[in-house]
């Protein structure tokens, strides 16, 4: 299974439900970096997707975006393959 890591906020509803997309899909151990409780982490994002929100998900360290991003991926298939790699 593919290491996933997120930019995530507990109490953001785009980032619960990316996950909660994961979980049915499979997903366990999803590591969620907080980056409204670290200003360094914050700029960490911004400079690795150069975005402000949350969520940001990474599938192998490739960049596949916020919710709605990792929804249209579902959607076309490719979350899928990124997944099972």
């Amino acid at each position: 299974m593919a290491k996933i890591v997120m930019y995530f906020r507990d109490s953001c509803p785009y980032c619960r439900r990316a996950e909660s997309v994961l979980v049915k899909k499979g997903v366990t151990g999803i590591e969620k970096l907080y980056p409204d409780d670290d200003d360094a982490l914050k700029r960490e994002m911004v400079e690795r997707t150069g975005r402000t929100t949350v969520p940001q998900i990474f599938i192998d360290g490739k960049h596949v975006g916020g919710c709605d991003d990792l929804l249209s991926l579902d959607r076309r298939g490719g979350l899928d393959p990124l997944l099972a790699a």
